[in-house]
């Protein structure tokens, strides 16, 4: 007679809980992460992302006019390199001033989540009415 395999299940959050402790051990954690794990892996994800190459540079909230930003000023924004940075600026001098953040999204390469992430940095500056 043969006996069946017993597999063994868990809950779903005891196995979060086995996965966290999995990453715990696996991170060395340093004096600096004093208010606890979570916290500390934040900071590192925070720290990893500013200092990858290619990092933009840091930008104030809604600090770039679309109208009237160069090319150059567009490749400071995340995920934003040359030749997207050029199409922008030829979509708006073809089609005019942008009247909103989101008509971005019309040029190839501007997705919503590249959106989403450059949204935060830019403005639109006041529109004169003819």
């Amino acid at each position: 007679m043969c006996k069946a395999t017993r597999i063994l299940e868990f809950p779903f959050s005891a196995t979060l809980v086995l996965l966290f402790a999995i990453i715990a051990l696996a991170i060395p954690l340093e004096n600096d992460c004093r208010l606890g794990f979570a916290s500390c892996l934040l900071q590192r994800a925070q720290e990893s992302q500013s200092a990858r190459p290619g990092a933009p540079s840091k930008l104030a909230p809604a600090s770039l006019d679309i109208n009237l930003a160069s090319a150059e000023d567009f490749q400071k924004l995340p995920g934003v390199g040359p030749k997207l940075a050029q199409r922008i600026v030829a979509y708006r001098q073809k089609h005019g001033p942008f009247r909103r953040v989101e008509d971005l999204m019309a040029i190839q390469g501007v997705g919503f989540k590249k959106w989403k992430a450059i949204r935060p940095y830019l403005r639109v500056g006041r529109q004169e009415k003819k």
